[in-house]
């Protein structure tokens, strides 16, 4: 199994092109479904995920080629041949559970194993399943396996409020919806960018959709939806963690293609930890602003707060940041499990339940350490960065499923970073 060597070396300066959005792409994708003609995304990021989503769909009876080096997407489901996600593709990711929707509203029917991923709480599918019951689907638990179908004459328009604003919920309400007889209105709706993403590809697709970044979200149904080429929003998690390599390191980066407004409320922690940063024409240039970075209290929310996503690799910078601060995570539980790996390195932390408490110190050190989820693999990767001497990354598989040529990209900001085969 591969590893990755990092070795400490100052700051860092250079260019970093940020790809389209992991989180966005994986819901872009499962729309397909809902139409017999081409969806088509540009700006796509190649990462292991997309790969998975791709052999999913196509174990539908759906064509999926990959052009253009990876970085478009050309899709059709003319002619779906299964209506069951297996078990074997489905374990994977978690993100897979996002074709329950469609397949329901496009055929009546459908098949879903429950989904897999990283090992950073119970993500529970109660709210998937209440949401598509509320348009009339009748779902069943057997064997791990959900079991869904659509009444007679089709999926029905209705009012809905989610006990919980989850993204993949939704997003599966969403897709269901623009198929359903009648109006649907979603409250308590995800506002995340990756939300108002897929309604802008929808609404190329011919679906009726209204109150997209809000807590109010209205569909009505068409009868069918047509074909679309639509471009994936650039990577927030991606942007955001980039950002912070000139905060860990020192230095100056150019963050291509990136968005302030993606990223509002980490942006004002960053700021407050003494991060400057600008809009370019071409993305964002970030670069600390003085010697040290400050210590400042975080707590993770749903969009527009702080992104859970972030919060391991805000923790790397706050290792090392003068003072103490407190890291609460109020969407996932057991994702402060890179914690005790920071620790190896010579970080004070101490976790309470959802709180961490760091104390920053002058100096981490370079440590054998282990990924235990995609965003906790880069918070060890951006803590080596900072860390005297060598630091070498196990379990890298994590990675790839969400960095898109991240040593590349390293690299070319200067940073000692190589893949190492089999350690």
């Amino acid at each position: 199994m591969d590893s990755i060597l990092v070795t400490g070396n100052g700051p860092l300066s250079g260019t970093i092109p940020i790809a389209g959005a992991k989180n966005a792409c994986l819901t872009l994708m499962p729309a397909t479904l809902l139409s017999e003609e081409p969806l088509t995304l540009t700006n796509a990021p190649r990462l292991s995920d997309i790969k998975t989503m791709s052999s999913l769909l196509q174990s539908f009876g759906a064509e999926v080629s990959s052009l253009n080096d990876g970085l478009v997407i050309a899709m059709s489901s003319h002619n779906l041949t299964n209506l069951s996600a297996d078990y074997d593709l489905v374990r994977k990711m978690r993100a897979s559970n996002l074709v329950l929707g469609p397949l329901l509203a496009r055929s009546g029917e459908a098949v879903v194993s429950l989904p897999g991923g990283c090992a950073i709480g119970a993500r529970p599918m109660d709210i998937h399943i209440s949401a598509l019951e509320a348009l009339g689907a009748v779902i069943e638990l057997k064997e791990g396996y959900l079991h869904a179908r659509a009444p007679v004459n089709g999926l029905q328009g209705r009012r809905h409020k989610m006990r919980f604003a989850s993204v993949g919920a939704t997003e599966n309400f969403l897709m269901a919806a623009t198929l359903a007889k009648g109006a649907s209105v979603l409250e308590n709706a995800a506002r995340e960018p990756e939300i108002v993403d897929l309604v802008s590809c929808l609404r190329k697709m011919g679906a009726h959709i209204q109150g997209e970044g809000t807590s109010t979200i209205t569909i009505e149904g068409v009868d069918r939806l047509h074909g679309a080429t639509h471009p994936v929003v650039c990577d927030r998690i991606e942007l955001g963690t980039y950002m912070l390599i000139p905060a860990i390191t020192g230095g100056e980066v150019d963050l291509v293609g990136g968005r302030l407004d993606l990223l509002t409320s980490f942006c004002e922690k960053l700021a407050a930890a003494g991060v400057e940063f600008d809009e370019t024409d071409s993305g964002i240039r970030a670069k600390r602003t003085n010697a040290d970075i400050k210590a400042v209290d975080v707590t993770t929310g749903v969009f527009p707060g702080f992104p859970t996503d972030l919060q391991a690799q805000m923790m790397a910078l706050m290792c090392t940041a003068q003072g103490v601060c407190h890291l609460e995570e109020t969407i996932f539980e057991n994702r402060f499990m890179h914690a005790p790996e920071l620790i190896r390195m010579g970080a004070q932390i101490e976790v309470r339940g959802g709180i961490a408490k760091v104390s920053g110190v002058s100096k981490l050190k370079g440590a054998p350490v282990m990924a235990t989820d995609l965003r906790a693999s880069v918070s060890l990767i951006l803590a080596g960065l900072a860390a005297e001497g060598e630091t070498i990354l196990s379990r890298v598989y994590h990675l790839d499923r969400g960095y898109e040529k991240l040593e590349e990209k390293l690299q070319a900001i200067g940073a000692q970073v190589q893949r190492v085969p089999g350690i």
